[in-house]
């Protein structure tokens, strides 16, 4: 069933617990990518305007099991301010009665937000009692922290328990939308394209969406898995050689099924990882072919970037999850960098462009496509559950609509 959405909520003059993603970078105290505090500010706007007295609570980093400074959310406090053009409290906890006086003196369309949640162990053991305290007064729950929804922590699932109402946000909305329901029934073509380092990272995708999917590309470091199975010489390139079974078991399973599953024609390799290193395209998957020991493939070659670019600009329907080569070093880009802009110009023609979380985001943006997409994923782990078809927890908890 749909889950309530935080544009049916009456929020007016009540307290609302949101959870945010606010685990953010940051470098000597400073905030060095705001992308996740700027993606919460709709629905922060929204429930200001609605006249919320709004609580919101988030985790940062990885602390060692009690407080630790270094990941206090202070910054984010500092910065959403900014952002909002208001005053930001800051709790000294994210529970506890300071905190607890903090809330029960907050006006309509005050925020504050609470610290860390992770200083407690209890937030990811999804202790009861402690999402008890969490949602201390609060009376409606909103959901929008899409990047940890596949967890059942105490903040994303717990405190759904002790609140009248649970809602998903603006963020959590979208993000259900472009990952679920538009690619429940996809307009075709539909393309899936999967890259990345591993085949065992993006089985359970791969298999999922193969039902869906017309055609799917295979790039990144996991193709020379697919080929070192069928027989392939692929040098000192990355294999996971304890996956060449279930590399051969997922290409029967594309061709038995009818589907379209195309490896890089041809690969870019060098003899050195390292910027600036020689690189050159060969062809080395016909007969005979092999990359020469000491050369690794970093990339997909020219042949299958024309290819991939004329099967992407036929589609109606793109997802795409994981770089096709090491876009991090320049002259190892090429082929991430085609798949980006192949996939911009889809959108100029009607296609929906959706990049499925991951460091293909991270791709997008460092070329200044994102904005020529149609959804950009922020969920990591998240969007790889969703895409494989499981239940996210925090999604699960929500109230129906």
């Amino acid at each position: 069933m749909a889950k309530l959405s935080i544009r049916n909520l009456d929020v007016s003059a009540k307290e609302v617990l949101m959870r945010v993603d606010f685990n953010v970078p940051l470098k000597d105290g400073s905030i060095t990518d705001d992308t996740r505090i700027q993606a919460a500010i709709p629905s922060i706007r929204h429930l200001l305007a609605g006249g919320a007295k709004l609580v919101l609570c988030s985790h940062l980093g990885r602390p060692k099991g009690g407080p630790d400074a270094k990941f206090s959310l202070a910054p984010t406090a500092t910065h959403l301010a900014s952002l909002l053009g208001q005053p930001v409290k800051l709790a000294p906890d994210c529970i506890g009665e300071p905190t607890a006086a903090l809330r029960a003196a907050l006006q309509p369309g005050e925020v504050l937000i609470l610290e860390n949640t992770r200083f407690y162990p209890a937030e990811e053991a999804n202790d009861a009692e402690f999402a008890r305290q969490l949602a201390a007064s609060a009376e409606i729950f909103v959901n929008d922290a899409f990047g940890t929804a596949h967890r059942g922590h105490a903040s994303t699932e717990g405190v759904t328990h002790f609140v009248a109402q649970s809602a998903m946000g603006f963020l959590m909305e979208r993000e259900l939308k472009y990952l679920q329901q538009e690619l429940a029934n996809p307009a075709r073509p539909f393309v899936v394209i999967m890259g990345g380092s591993k085949v065992s990272d993006k089985i359970q995708v791969i298999m999922s969406l193969m039902e869906k999917a017309d055609i799917i590309l295979i790039g990144g470091a996991m193709a020379f898995t697919f080929r070192t199975a069928q027989g392939f010489d692929v040098g000192d390139s990355k294999v996971e050689v304890d996956k060449l079974e279930l590399a051969l078991e997922i290409l029967a399973k594309a061709k038995s099924m009818g589907k379209t599953f195309l490896l890089p024609a041809n690969t870019r390799i060098t003899d050195k990882f390292e910027d600036g290193a020689q690189t050159r395209c060969i062809t080395p998957y016909e007969e005979g072919g092999s990359i020469s020991p000491g050369w690794m493939g970093i990339d997909i070659g020219d042949r299958a970037i024309t290819e991939f670019r004329e099967i992407i600009l036929t589609a109606k329907t793109i997802i795409w999850n994981g770089p096709v080569g090491v876009f991090e070093i320049e002259n190892f880009a090429k082929g991430t960098r085609a798949v980006a802009e192949a996939m911009a110009e889809a959108t100029g023609r009607g296609a929906t462009t959706i990049i499925g979380g991951g460091d293909s985001v991270t791709a997008v943006n460092q070329f200044g496509l994102d904005t020529q997409m149609t959804f950009i994923s922020t969920g990591g782990g998240a969007s790889l559950e969703l895409l494989e078809g499981k239940v996210l927890p925090g999604v699960a908890a929500l109230s129906e609509a």
